[in-house]
């Protein structure tokens, strides 16, 4: 073979791609961890649009069917209005709070929380209808990418973040949520050391003594959607112990108890959990992966908080949110469960069919138990009402009966937008068919979003809410037809 110069610049121009390294973003130190400062449930309370009611959405993984379905949620509240009995117009979007994401569901809901209305001008072409799944693959396979994906640190999930950077992002963080006016957006991703839930707050942050402003939200997005062996884990520095972090006073009181009060126990162990990020030395990088490990419904923060109320109500101590009459939870639950027909025949299926199977169950049963939790909580608190008011406890709250029954005055609206809600059996079928993966067929995101709509305006418990405001429904337009 010749050799010319051609060839040797050929040569030199793919050595250097192949040898080429890059360097992971690093998050940024801090040293002094203020509990008022930074991207916190806290510091958004005064963008809430009520201090009555507190309206919550909760997205759940599962790739792109997770990213539509949620969006379809969205769609809705934003084209249907209510009228009061003020005769007040306003769109049920704008009443949100706060919303949670898990792997699929983080990009809606990270996307939102950045774009606001712009987001519904080209969402559908920038993410749900795009073929991001092979866009990352053609990226992995791209010599000019390889030496990048040897470096320590920098992995798959690296490459993701910058592809979401670009088709979806633009470059912002957390501090540009931080600076807006929308609802309170929760990303969570999993430790994969202690199989912990990490949300993207500045309150975790603060255990790492660092600085979420500065973290991008393609980052937080790839992390929460880092499904393990398919893509790397994301990491994070942890500067623990070095800023002066202290768990909030109302918490200590419960960490240090040796007994625990029911029902906030769960909560307590996360945070103890948290404080074990004060050991940098030991622990100097945290490793996350998929939300969906840990919380495949965005659920257990909300439930978390639930179980706060009603113990820091149980004790005779305040709450944050004691003038909040009405919590809304809407569950936007993707979870598909395509049949198998593994137990008509003697051979047992294959290993990897097994090891899909061994991941998936555990992660749905709990997300069914997650929203059924949600709804035992709302039934104890009725009960709880109920027995009181009928103990005369609003003449005399210091009966025995009436302190054994302190539980939050708020009314709990659970909300569950899943598959099993919709009637017809056929369009149950083909959703649970869809997979998780970040590509699915124009006409699979249609019937998601026209789903999603579905099965929130027939819901008896959205409905229940509506007639408890005393609104009604205006304006509001024909379901998406099937293509």
């Amino acid at each position: 073979m010749k050799i010319t110069p051609a060839f040797l610049v050929c040569l030199a121009t793919m050595v250097a791609a192949l040898s080429g390294c890059a360097t992971r973003p690093v998050n940024p130190p801090i040293t002094h961890a203020d509990l008022n400062q930074g991207y916190t449930f806290q510091s958004r309370q005064k963008h809430f649009k009520s201090d009555e009611n507190l309206v919550i959405l909760a997205f759940s993984g599962g790739g792109t069917r997770a990213a539509a379905f949620s969006y379809g949620v969205l769609e809705v509240l934003r084209r249907t209005e209510v009228v009061t009995k003020s005769g007040a117009k306003a769109r049920l979007i704008d009443a949100v709070d706060v919303i949670t994401g898990v792997s699929g569901g983080s990009f809606t809901a990270l996307a939102y929380g950045l774009y606001g209305d712009k987001l519904f001008d080209d969402y559908e072409e920038r993410f749900l209808k795009r073929d991001v799944q092979g866009e990352l693959i053609a990226r992995a396979f791209n010599p000019g990418n390889w030496g990048s994906l040897a470096s320590t640190g920098w992995g798959r999930s690296e490459l993701a973040a910058q592809l979401y950077d670009e088709i979806l992002f633009n470059g912002a963080t957390f501090g540009d949520l931080d600076r807006g006016t929308g609802p309170f957006i929760m990303a969570s991703a999993t430790d994969i050391s202690t199989g912990g839930r990490v949300v993207f707050t500045q309150n975790i942050f603060n255990a790492f003594c660092s600085n979420l402003d500065d973290v991008r939200l393609s980052r937080a997005a790839a992390a929460s959607s880092a499904v393990p062996v398919v893509l790397s884990p994301v990491t994070l520095n942890n500067y623990g112990g070095t800023c002066e972090f202290v768990i909030p006073p109302w918490a200590r009181q419960f960490i240090e108890s040796p007994n625990p009060p029911r029902p906030a126990a769960r909560l307590i162990r996360e945070l103890r959990e948290a404080q074990s990020y004060s050991d940098n030395k030991h622990r100097p990088y945290i490793h996350l992966v998929d939300g969906g490990v840990s919380d495949n419904v965005g659920m257990r923060g909300v439930l978390d908080a639930l179980q706060l109320l009603e113990a820091l109500h149980g004790e005779g101590l305040p709450t944050p949110l004691d003038r909040v009459r009405r919590i809304v939870v809407i569950v936007v639950n993707s979870l598909s469960s395509p049949p198998t027909d593994w137990d008509e025949t003697e051979s047992a299926p294959g290993t990897f069919g097994i090891l899909l199977k061994a991941t998936g169950v555990p992660i749905d049963h709990y997300s069914y138990e997650a929203v059924e939790l949600l709804k035992d909580i709302s039934a104890r608190w009725q009960t709880g009402r109920r027995i009181r008011n009928l103990a005369a406890c609003p003449n005399d709250p210091q009966l025995p009966v009436c302190t054994a029954l302190r539980v939050p005055e708020a009314e709990i609206y659970a909300i569950d937008v899943s598959f099993a809600m919709l009637k017809d059996k056929d369009e149950i079928a083909y959703l649970n068919e869809q997979p998780t993966s970040f590509v699915l067929p124009p006409e699979a995101v249609d019937r998601l979003r026209a789903a999603a709509r579905t099965i929130l305006l027939d819901s008896p418990e959205f409905q229940r809410l509506l007639k408890d405001v005393g609104a009604q429904l205006v304006d509001s337009p024909k379901p998406l037809e099937k293509k």
